[in-house]
Order: C-alpha cells, then sequence, then structure tokens
C-alpha cells in the first residue's frame, strides 16, 4: 500500500467518522488545530486505520504526529 492509498483511506475516514469537509482534509492539516481531533478521536481513527489496512498502529505512534501526513508516514512504515 502506497501513501496514496493511505492518504485516500484517510480523507475517507475523516470524512465518514468525523463529517469533515473533504476539502479540510490536506497532508499539511494539524490534527488537533486544523481539523479538531481529540484524543478519543484519535482512537476512533486508529481503529478505523486497522480495519482498513489491517495494521494496527500504536497510541505511541502517535505521541509525535502532528499532521496528516505525520499519520500517512506512521501508517507506512507499517508495511
Amino acid at each position: 500500500m502506497n501513501k496514496d492509498e493511505i492518504f485516500e483511506i484517510l480523507r475517507n475516514a475523516l470524512v465518514e467518522l468525523f463529517e469533515m469537509e473533504p476539502e479540510k482534509i490536506k497532508l499539511e492539516a494539524k490534527i488537533y488545530e486544523d481539523l479538531d481531533i481529540d484524543s478519543i478521536d484519535a482512537i476512533d481513527l486508529i481503529d478505523y486505520i486497522k480495519r482498513q489496512t489491517g495494521h494496527r498502529l500504536e497510541p505511541n505512534d502517535f505521541k509525535n504526529v502532528r499532521t496528516l501526513g505525520d499519520i500517512v508516514e506512521a501508517v507506512a512504515k507499517k508495511f
């Protein structure tokens, strides 16, 4: 799975789970500041990514994540 595919899964998750406007979802978008994702939302997002990719992100993988691009990189490392 490449980074574009991972980003598409992430985009779908944000639209489906959090009803976000697709145009707000960019690699450089800051998760907490720009998208208002809190820690509970992050857990839902981790679970969605696991179901779609078959790879589980650990909460520690999210410690240094600041942008959607960071999440894509963290998931890509699992492949």
